[in-house]
C-alpha cells in the first residue's frame, strides 16, 4: 500500500487503538516496534510515536532511532513519545505530583494553530501518565493546556513535529480524531484513499501476480475472516481456490449442511469433509479443556492433510490471518506466551511444505466486515457472532460424548434462534450456551427429576479482550428458559451468566 502512516510501538496498550482511529480516516497506516523501524522509509508519509508503560527517565527507556524521522517528515508524538521528545531534546521530564489519568479539558489552545482547527477550549481529553513535561525542547512552543498540565501540546519551529501528552485515539477524546485527522490529512497532506474498494482492487491484483496459475487451498471454518479470505481469493483465481470445510462434530446444530449450502451458493469450489465421529471418538473421557484444544487442534491436521493430499499439485496454503495477530507476534512485548488450538488452519506442520498467503493480514476485525460487505457477501454471514475453535467442547465443562453434544446443540439452537426472533442478536457480540457437569433435582409434571444445568452467555464487545454481560429483558429470559426445559430433553435448569471480562472470560473453559 502507499502513503502509509508509520506507527511506532512502545508497548502501549492503545497503539492498536491508534491504527484503528487513523483506519477510520481511510489512511493506511502499520505498526512496527520502535526497536524494528523499517529500512525504508519511502513510502510513509507521517510517523506517529505511540505512549508506553515506561518513563523517559528510567534506565529501561525506549529508544527509537529518530534519525530517518524527525525534521525529515511529519511526526506526531503522543505522550510518551511527547516526553521522549522533551527528555532528550533540551526540555525536562519530571514525576507529577499526582499519577495524571483520565478526563482533563483543554483550558488553553493557541490561536490559528492547524493541528486545532474545529477543537474548542474545554474540549475533554484523555490523560495516562505518571511523569509529566516541565519545561519544553529547544525551539518548541506551548499550543495547549489543561488545569493540570500547562504542556498539554506543542510543536517544535524548524520541523513538522507535534506532541500532545494525552491519547486522541480513545473514546474519552472528544475531539482526539479531529486532532488525528488535521494533523495526518491538512499538516502531513496524507491521502485519504484506504477503502474497501480499494483495498479489493488492489488485493485482487497482488494475488492475481503472486498466484498466477497455482492451485491454493484453505481450510474454511464457516467464520467471518475464513470467508472473506476465501471469496477475495476466489476472485482473484477462481477455481484454482480448494476449499476444505471440516465438520469436527461440535458445531452448531445443522450447522455443517446450511454453511456448506451458503458456500456453495457463494460460487467457492467447497468439498465438505464430515469427519464428526472421528472428532467425538478421539474426544472420549478427556475432561481437561487445553488437551481437548490440542486433541482437536491435532485431528482437523490429521483430516486437513489426509483431504489436501487429494489435491495434485498444490503450492500454496491460504489463511484468515488478520492484523491483531500479526502485531502480536511482532510487537514489543514479543509472541504472545500461549498460543490456543485452533480447529482452523494454524498450526500445520512443516511436512506440508506449502507456501502461505494471507490476504486479510493487514486488516482489522470490523475492515474484514467493510470488505466482505464490499465483495457482496450475505450480511447474515458477515454478522455472525465469533464462534470459538474447539466448538461446543469447552462449552461442554467435563468430558464429551455425543448425548452431551446433541443437549447442547438443542439448547444453543433455542437460545440463538429466540435472539433473532426477539431482535436481539445484532445487539450481542457474542452468545451461546454451556452445559454444567452437574445435575439438578427438579419437577415435570407429577415427577421428580433428576437432570442437566445449562447456563446462556450473552456479552457486548467490540474486540473479546474485555467484555460486559448483556442485560437481556427478563421477559426474554423467561421466555427462552421455558422453551429450552420444555423442548430439551435431559434438562431442568436454566441460569444466566452475569459475569463481565475480566475478571471472567467469555468461554467457560
Amino acid at each position: 500500500m502507499q502513503h502509509n502512516v508509520l506507527i511506532l510501538d512502545f508497548g502501549s496498550q492503545y497503539t492498536q487503538l491508534i491504527a484503528r482511529r487513523v483506519r477510520e480516516l481511510n489512511i493506511f497506516c502499520e505498526i512496527f516496534p520502535y526497536n524494528h523501524i523499517p529500512s525504508d522509509l519511502s513510502s510513509y508519509k507521517a510517523v506517529i510515536l505511540g505512549g508506553s508503560p515506561f518513563s523517559v527517565r528510567g534506565e529501561d527507556a525506549p529508544h527509537p532511532d529518530l534519525s530517518q524521522i524527525r525534521g525529515k517528515m511529519p511526526l506526531l508524538a503522543v505522550c510518551y513519545g511527547a516526553q521522549y521528545l522533551a527528555h532528550f531534546s533540551g526540555g525536562e521530564v519530571a514525576a507529577s505530583n499526582t499519577r495524571e489519568y483520565g478526563r482533563a479539558n483543554l483550558s488553553y489552545i493557541k490561536e490559528g494553530e492547524t493541528f486545532f482547527d474545529g477543537v474548542s477550549e474545554n474540549s475533554q481529553v484523555w490523560m495516562s501518565h505518571s511523569d509529566s513535561i516541565k519545561a519544553l525542547p529547544t525551539n518548541a512552543v506551548k499550543l495547549a493546556s489543561t488545569h493540570d498540565v500547562e504542556y498539554a501540546a506543542y510543536k517544535i519551529e524548524g520541523e513538522t513535529t507535534y506532541a500532545i501528552q494525552y491519547h486522541p485515539e480513545v473514546y474519552h477524546s472528544t475531539d482526539g480524531k479531529k486532532m488525528l485527522e488535521n494533523f495526518l490529512v491538512k499538516i502531513a497532506e496524507v491521502p485519504q484513499n484506504f477503502t474497501p474498494n480499494a483495498f479489493v482492487d488492489e488485493m485482487v491484483a497482488e494475488l492475481k501476480e503472486k498466484l498466477g496459475n497455482d492451485k491454493v487451498v484453505l481450510g474454511l471454518s464457516g467464520g467471518v475472516d475464513s470467508t472473506v479470505a476465501a471469496v477475495l481469493l476466489n476472485k482473484a483465481i477462481g477455481q484454482n481456490l480448494y476449499c476444505i470445510f471440516v465438520n469436527n462434530g461440535l458445531l452448531r446444530k445443522n450447522e455443517f449442511q446450511s454453511v456448506l449450502d451458503q458456500y456453495k451458493g457463494m460460487g467457492l469450489n467447497v468439498k465438505g469433509v464430515d469427519a464428526g465421529d472421528r472428532f467425538l471418538g478421539e474426544l472420549a473421557g478427556i475432561s481437561d479443556p487445553e488437551t481437548k484444544r490440542k486433541t482437536i487442534g491435532r485431528v482437523f491436521i490429521e483430516v486437513f492433510d489426509d483431504e489436501s493430499h487429494l489435491l495434485e499439485d498444490v503450492k500454496w496454503l491460504a489463511q484468515g490471518t488478520i492484523y491483531p495477530d500479526v502485531i502480536e507476534s511482532v510487537s514489543v512485548k514479543g509472541p504472545s506466551a500461549t498460543i490456543k488450538s485452533h480447529h482452523n488452519v494454524g498450526g500445520l506442520p512443516d511436512y506440508m511444505k506449502l507456501k502461505i498467503v494471507e490476504p486479510l493480514r493487514m486488516l482489522f476485525k470490523d475492515e474484514v466486515r467493510r470488505v466482505g460487505a464490499t465483495l457482496g457477501i450475505d450480511p447474515e454471514l458477515l454478522g455472525r457472532h465469533p464462534f470459538p475453535g474447539p466448538g461446543l467442547s469447552i462449552r461442554i465443562l467435563g468430558d464429551i460424548t455425543p448425548e452431551k453434544v446433541q443437549i447442547l446443540q438443542d439448547v444453543d439452537s433455542v437460545f440463538i434462534e429466540g435472539l433473532k426472533s426477539w431482535g436481539l442478536y445484532d445487539k450481542v457480540w457474542q452468545a451461546g450456551a454451556i452445559l454444567l457437569p452437574v445435575n439438578s433435582v427438579g419437577v415435570m409434571g407429577d415427577e421428580r427429576t433428576y437432570e442437566k444445568v445449562v447456563a446462556l452467555r450473552a456479552v457486548e464487545s467490540t474486540d473479546g479482550m474485555t467484555a460486559d454481560w448483556v442485560h437481556l429483558p427478563y421477559d426474554f429470559l423467561m421466555k427462552v428458559s421455558n422453551d429450552i426445559i420444555n423442548k430439551v430433553k435431559g434438562v431442568n435448569r436454566v441460569v444466566y451468566d452475569i459475569s463481565s471480562k475480566p475478571p471472567a472470560t467469555i468461554e467457560w473453559e
